[in-house]
């Protein structure tokens, strides 16, 4: 991946992260209900990871079991499920259900696309490993 993309991967997980977070902690809800919303978040982040980590491990012909897929991807449905309730039901105004919505969704897609990044940069340094600090043109003065 270029730089780019991976510095827009990482500005947009941090992005909408942030602004989820920032809205969380502003927000006139209980305590359980912010813990509730952040787990949620939290559980959505790792779903999509692993769903998207054994996809392509598959893919790739790496050894994923069935059941783990089923369970990634069920996790990931279920954290969709439960933000969709949670916000459906929340004494909050439309604006800011939607605030929170599209936060979240953000989210999913950046950490997907990051790990995806970090994934290939490692797989990219393993065939292409850099060469000794002195073997570098230009360093001593060459």
């Amino acid at each position: 991946p270029t730089a780019a993309f991976v510095g827009a991967s990482w500005v947009a997980l941090g992005l909408g992260a942030s602004v989820y977070f920032i809205g969380l902690a502003n927000a006139e809800m209980l305590l359980a209900e912010k813990g509730y919303f952040l787990a949620v978040f939290l559980l959505g982040l790792f779903a999509a990871i692993s769903v998207q980590k054994a996809v392509r491990d598959r893919a790739e012909d790496v050894p994923v079991t069935g059941a783990y897929l089923g369970v990634a991807w069920a996790m990931l449905l279920a954290a969709l499920t439960l933000m969709s309730i949670g916000l459906w039901n929340a004494d909050l105004l439309l604006s800011e259900k939607g605030f929170y919505g599209i936060g979240f969704a953000m989210s999913l897609f950046a950490v997907v696309a990051v790990q995806k990044n970090v994934r290939d940069l490692a797989a990219f340094r393993s065939i292409h490993p850099d060469p000794a600090p002195l073997e570098r043109p230009g360093l001593l003065g060459d």
